[in-house]
């Protein structure tokens, strides 16, 4: 397929430019003029160009930084036409080398920019149709989360399940898995998506304001109540209220909660009224809360008042499949902070990420993406640029064939219990073995389930609660 001619080219209008521009037209190029950066910044917010040109007539600072800012904006790739006097500057050179993909010195031979032209549009027509095809950009992404991995999907159909009742949902997940993002997936789909979604970190809130926050508080309730303040769960009337960290609310205030889920009223701090809320209540922790419960940190009626419906948010290291994915599309979220030059990972960075364990799950795969982007100065990211250096995680690298076997075989027994929900006997028959010895590789390779579900599995009778979906996580590897 031919590739797309459609060019942007910024520059004054200048008789050595202009003519430049008339011959690319004569070569069946759709040139779109644009006489300043400002001019060329609206045109690409409204069409896309994947190829452009920048005469670089001034080589000032401010200019130069001006010109960074639109190659890093937009996935254009750039082509530099400067005079052999501006190559005089070591800032000038620096900038090129940087953020533009090819530089022709004037005078030009037509045909040579011609030549570096096709390459790019023939290399952004690869990028367009690997956009297509690729998964994270193949359909769109249910409950807008990233993710094609079976855990996944499975905790997609649970957030379907539980958003189209009314009942509270408990979240459950390690630090930085993306509750609250679970959260907005289930108030999305459910029938209050129109109302307010409102989210509080209970950990966050100063203990004598939590009350107030929460409940608001009438005019000169306290000193300093110098107005009536509705609070939160008011302000969310018909919507839904995200409790995150709920495990670290002071028990005098999770009585108050809990009158408020039994009786669906509250009052403010001061006043004396009674006031009707519908809200539904999502809460989340990454604390057991059972067992917090039985230390007398955490009221066990609240806890089953939250706990009516379940989901658990699958850790990092569970949803190998979709690293790559993640990777990828977090470096699309932030390509406007790195430089032209940073085009991708390495196929060992992302290996090294799937084989990573990810203690900060999601959050620290952002933060070390971000990172690597930023710092980068080859046009892969390496693992050393992500963190992720040999020297710097020596067990996740085989330093013999016999670790290297452990690793593949941890590997494969990892994705299948992945594909069949941590189902053992299904697992196990997919692989092609008893389910003894799959136990037997599960402890060899501490890979453990919920004690619930192992319970499940040895002991019948003791059915799982059939509103209670569980991911169990993976304990952390030795």
């Amino acid at each position: 397929m031919k590739a797309t001619r459609n060019l942007i080219a910024i520059g004054q209008e200048s008789e050595n430019f202009q003519g430049i521009l008339h011959q690319l037209e004569e070569h069946e190029w759709n040139v779109h003029r644009a006489a300043t950066i400002r001019q060329a910044w609206k045109a690409l917010h409204e069409t896309s160009y994947p190829v452009g040109i920048i005469y670089l007539e001034d080589t000032s600072d401010d200019h130069l930084r001006e010109v960074e800012g639109i190659i890093n904006e937009f996935m254009t790739r750039w082509i530099a036409i400067a005079s052999p006097s501006a190559l005089h500057s070591s800032t000038v050179c620096t900038a090129i080398s940087r953020l533009f993909s090819g530089i022709h010195i004037l005078p030009i031979e037509n045909g040579n920019l011609l030549i570096s032209l096709e390459n790019l549009a023939a290399l952004a027509n690869l990028d367009a149709k690997q956009n297509v095809s690729s998964p994270e950009t193949a359909e769109p992404h249910d409950c807008r989360m990233v993710g094609s991995s079976s855990i996944m999907k499975s905790l997609y159909r649970t957030i379907h399940k539980v958003a189209v009742v009314d009942a509270p949902v408990f979240i459950q997940g390690e630090s930085g898995t993306g509750k609250e993002l679970t959260a907005r997936a289930i108030h999305e789909e459910s029938s209050r998506s129109g109302e307010a979604f409102n989210a509080v970190n209970c950990g966050a809130l100063p203990a004598n304001l939590i009350q107030s926050e929460l409940f608001g508080h009438e005019k000169g309730a306290f000193t300093g109540a110098s107005q009536r303040k509705i609070g939160i769960i008011e302000s969310t009337q018909g919507g839904t209220l995200f409790l995150d960290e709920i495990g670290d609310l002071p028990l005098d205030m999770q009585v108050n909660l809990l009158r408020f889920l039994e009786n669906h009223t509250i009052q403010r701090v001061g006043g004396l009224k009674e006031i009707e809320v519908d809200v539904r209540v999502l809460a989340a922790t990454h604390v057991d809360l059972e067992h917090a419960v039985a230390e007398g940190r955490f009221r066990e009626d609240l806890y089953h008042r939250l706990n009516v419906l379940q989901v658990k948010v699958p850790a990092l290291r569970e949803r190998g499949e979709d690293i790559e994915t993640l990777a990828k599309y977090f470096f699309k979220c932030f390509a406007n902070e790195k430089s032209m030059q940073v085009k991708g990972f390495t196929k060992e960075s992302l290996a090294i990420m799937r084989l990573y364990e990810w203690p900060g799950n999601i959050r620290e795969l952002i933060n070390r993406v971000r990172r690597a982007m930023v710092m980068c100065e080859h046009p892969l990211i390496r693992p050393s640029d992500l963190g992720l250096e040999r020297r710097h995680s020596p067990s996740r690298y085989a330093e013999s064939l016999e670790e290297a076997r452990d690793m593949a075989e941890r590997s494969v027994v990892l994705a299948g219990l992945s594909r069949n929900s941590f189902n053992v006997q299904h697992a196990a028959r997919e692989l092609g073995i008893s389910r003894v010895t799959l136990y037997r590789l599960m402890e060899k390779h501490h890979i453990h389930r919920n004690s619930e579900e192992e319970s499940h599995q040895h002991t019948r009778g003791h059915a799982k609660a059939p509103n209670v979906v569980d991911f169990s996580p993976l304990h952390k590897s030795r």
